[in-house]
């Protein structure tokens, strides 16, 4: 029987193997006969030569420096360049990617963070480092790409095609970051930077100041031409404080209530609640880099990078219950109701609770990745060997303190969409005789580790072919596990009452909400607790699990050059193939019972060929084609194998995870037009259609579980759609102008998306896939000379789905985004320069909403601008 199954395996194998490369084949096909349709053109034509070279530096020279990599690359892609360490105006590397064509994303805590490309979410946009998988301390396989320095990056290449010799993962695309390489860099030797950072948001806060602080310093030593290192360090420290609104979704069930007579039940809130959040935020991050290269042939370099951040948030909350809660005497709270989409959007509740909380919420998060990498050449041949491992780890917990009203409030909220959220109390329920002490709740402390360790192995030969030019193939394996626990606990007060002087309120400007409670969180929790006594935390067995996941894959690749039909073409036509095993451990209960382990393996093989195709249509034009077909690997939390069953009624139910998950599939075709009609100059035009065959999200579906159907509430595969778009790029400086306007410029991109595609729920109105922005539009007004230098930057987005936080299940919008940017240097001397910063010039909102509903508010905070002022130091 075993081998009967090898053998069926290894057909299976076979039989996609083939599939695979017919499909490159027809594809290629396809592709010679619409390239003879072209006009053939001189591949030895060169471009004017009447233009001059120009000396750039700064903003400028990165804009220039990626349009060459863009140009140089055999695929579709994007790049971001900054060979001048610490030259990126941004606080985080996500803050450049989201400025490329076609790329999002969404503000955490005020910054960017995760990467959404042609509108698929980051679920489906795979991270590399320096090539490599990385670790990530999401509970998926998101980068959290905030944790990535600016200042220790030399660039980003983003490959919006696919290629066998790329790792698999990234259906939307490969992001991939890049650290320096000491031998071949050409800048100074030392960059050094430091600066502060002021929140606007945060300076009316109590007891909290809002300056931050940024600083850097790397350090390039080349001691020969065959060694040469790399050190850097970076440390900043982050003080932006908001307040927010937030709703807690819609009792739209049966149990909700009547409010006007009409015989139809109206939808209204469960509660909401009003925020504050002083956040002091320490990162701090290092890189090392060894690269020796001591004869002709061999090369050998050895990295690491570190990172770390340390979040602390104090935190003053009011949360208003009981406005869902449904009796027969409940409609008679309601009054001056404001009514959309049916929906109880807005009026007066009587009889409502008010619970104030005063918090400390603490994260640790780290990243660690080392590598070796060794490359080898002789005579025609190249052989590259990488070692690689990667971990991170997340440690958080959030302890409460719970002061409740002792009589309940009259609230008025307005949350209509197109209406500024509101939230007031009638009368001042925060005198110190109305208040009690209900308790101390406390969530973790929350674990979370990922370790990955891997190696590849890579072969070129170059052939003497006048058409094939090298013949790629390799190997990569990679164990990667990720697991997580969690703690919870609450502690009994020992005494209910306050001092009225350990307590007071304090207001928010530019919102409408009540006044917050505030005291020192330290001194309430030993009035009121005693202390915070941790030796009560228990662990959730229901919240632990662990996924480890064997990855194995090949691949071979043809690179060529030829002409067809007089038009000169060059591209690579391959084939990858990606088996992985995983084994997910968790513990299940049944029927309340204890809980118990449960261990579930699975395993899949894809093939995944890829076509690339560049014309060169005239020499400063290319077309390029891309075929092929790709997966992303499910998210390795949706995997953990933990369960609660019931089987007490007729059809047995449970929620849970999904050991079982298939990766997401999907083939796809790209097309890019560039016309790089000047020095720093580019006009793209680029299509693509990608039809997905596999998606995975949360429903209810049944599920086999020991042989038993289940009807699960729990992530699955399901059906998916297409997804097409087109993306318009235009970038120049103005040298139709008269001087000195001639050292103005512009940076631009829209990009446009269309897709059947949608996540699963809610089950009578699909959200919208997650990070399907239709509208996505860039555009960067530059100005570069004699050492000065400015920027405003203009970002629009539409609106689009994102999961804000770590639990996929909590699905919302996130309304249309404008932001305003501006930044200005001086360079003084060689040695010295200067920048200033406004970040969200215009203050714009983050606002999300449930359920495809607008007025469903499930969040809206204002983060405030952002000012900054550094000096740079390099010789």
């Amino acid at each position: 029987m075993r081998k009967q199954s090898q053998r069926v395996y290894l057909h299976s194998i076979a039989t996609r193997f083939r599939a695979g490369v017919s499909l490159v084949a027809l594809a290629a096909v396809a592709t010679a006969l619409a390239a003879g349709s072209a006009q053939a053109q001189s591949a030895a034509s060169a471009p004017s030569d009447d233009l001059q070279e120009i000396v750039v530096t700064g903003l400028r020279a990165s804009l220039r420096d990626a349009l060459e990599q863009k140009r140089t690359t055999d695929m579709v892609s994007e790049a971001i360049s900054a060979k001048d360490i610490g030259q990126l105006p941004d606080v985080t590397i996500a803050e450049a990617l989201v400025r490329l064509p076609g790329l999002n994303g969404t503000r955490d805590r005020g910054n960017e963070s995760q990467a959404v490309i042609r509108g698929l979410g980051p679920r489906l946009a795979f991270g590399t480092v320096d090539g490599r998988e990385v670790a990530s301390s999401e509970p998926d396989r998101n980068i959290r790409y905030e944790q990535y320095p600016s200042e220790l990056l030399t660039g980003v290449q983003v490959y919006k095609a696919q290629s066998a010799d790329l790792i698999a993962g990234g259906i939307a695309g490969t992001v991939n970051l890049q650290t320096i390489q000491p031998l071949d860099y050409t800048g100074p030797q030392f960059v050094g930077r430091f600066g502060a950072v002021y929140y606007g948001a945060a300076a009316d806060l109590p007891s909290y100041s809002p300056v931050g602080y940024r600083g850097s310093a790397t350090y390039v030593g080349k001691i020969n031409d065959k060694v040469a290192f790399a050190l850097g360090g970076t440390v900043q420290q982050q003080k932006n404080g908001y307040a927010s609104i937030q709703g807690w979704g819609y009792n739209s069930g049966a149990d909700a209530g009547d409010l006007n007579g009409d015989g139809v039940k109206d939808p209204t809130p469960w509660g909401a609640q009003t925020a504050v959040t002083r956040i002091d935020e320490l990162r701090k991050g290092a890189l090392g880099v060894l690269q020796l290269r001591p004869t002709d042939s061999l090369e050998i370099k050895i990295d690491a990078f570190y990172s770390k951040f340390h979040i602390v948030e104090n935190q003053n909350q009011q949360w208003f219950q009981n406005w869902g809660n449904w009796d027969n005497s409940n409609a008679g709270n309601y009054s001056n109701v404001k009514y959309e989409n049916g929906d109880v959007a807005g009026g007066t509740v009587a009889w409502n609770y008010l619970r104030n909380v005063i918090a400390r919420y603490d994260q640790d998060n780290s990243v660690f990745n080392t590598g070796t990498n060794v490359k080898w050449t002789a005579d025609k041949w190249t052989v590259t060997g990488d070692v690689s491992y990667s971990y991170a780890s997340r440690d958080n917990v959030w302890n409460a303190l719970y002061i409740d009203s002792t009589s309940p409030v009259t609230s008025t909220f307005d949350f209509r969409s197109g209406v500024t959220p509101s939230l007031s109390v009638v009368g001042s329920p925060l005198a110190n005789g109305q208040l009690s002490v209900a308790q101390g709740n406390n969530t973790g402390p929350d674990h979370l580790r990922d370790s990955l360790g891997a190696g590849r192995l890579d072969v070129t030969r170059d052939l003497d072919s006048s058409v094939l030019k090298a013949f790629d193939f390799g190997v990569r394996v990679a164990n990667r596990t990720k697991w997580y626990s969690a703690y919870n606990w609450t502690q009994t007060p020992t005494s209910t009452t306050i001092p009225s002087s350990m307590l007071s309120t304090f207001t928010v400007s530019g919102y409408t909400m009540p006044a917050l409670l505030d005291g020192d969180f330290d001194s309430l929790v030993n009035k009121t607790l005693g202390g915070l006594n941790s030796s009560l935390a228990t662990q959730d067995l229901s919240q632990q699990w662990h996924v480890n996941e064997k990855t194995e894959e090949g691949y071979a690749k043809l690179r060529y050059d030829t002409d067809l039909f007089g038009v000169p073409v060059t591209g690579n036509v391959g084939v990858r193939v990606i088996h992985v095993d995983t084994t997910s451990g968790a513990f299940q209960s049944v029927n309340g019972g204890p809980y118990s382990p449960v261990s579930v393996d699975n395993s899949y093989t894809e093939p995944l060929p890829s076509l690339n195709m560049n014309f060169q249509v005239a020499p400063d034009q290319t077309l390029r084609l891309g075929l092929s077909q790709a997966i992303s690997r499910p998210p390795l939390d949706e995997l953990r194998a933990s369960r609660s069953l019931d089987t007490t009624g007729n059809t047995p139910t449970g929620s849970g995870g999904n050991p079982k998950l298939q990766p997401y599939k999907a083939k796809q075709i790209d097309l890019s037009y560039e016309w790089y009609f000047r020095p720093e100059a580019l006009v793209a035009v680029a299509g693509y259609y990608k039809y997905l065959d596999s998606n995975v999200g949360y429903k209810t579906a049944i599920q086999n579980i020991n042989g038993v159907p289940y009807q699960m509430i729990s992530p699955f595969n399901g059906s998916g759609g297409f997804i097409r778009g087109a993306e318009f790029t235009f970038q120049t400086p103005f040298f139709f102008l008269p001087e000195p306007l001639q050292n103005f410029g512009i940076y631009s991109n829209y990009a446009y998306v269309n897709s059947n595609v949608h996540e699963y729920a809610p089950v009578n109105n699909p959200l919208a896939a997650n990070g399907l922005a239709r509208h996505t539009a860039t555009v960067d007004l530059w100005y570069n000379h004699a050492g000065v230098e400015a920027r405003l930057g203009y970002k629009y987005h539409s609106r689009f789905t994102t999961i804000y936080g770590w639990d996929a299940t909590q699905l919302t919008t996130l309304e249309a985004e404008s932001t305003l940017d501006f930044s200005a240097a001086y360079q003084l001397n060689d040695n010295i320069g200067f920048r200033f910063q406004v970040n969200n010039l215009t203050n714009e909102p983050l606002r999300l909403y449930f359920d495809n509903m607008p007025d469903r508010l499930a969040r809206y905070e204002k983060y405030g601008q952002r000012y900054s002022f550094d000096v740079t130091f390099k010789y």
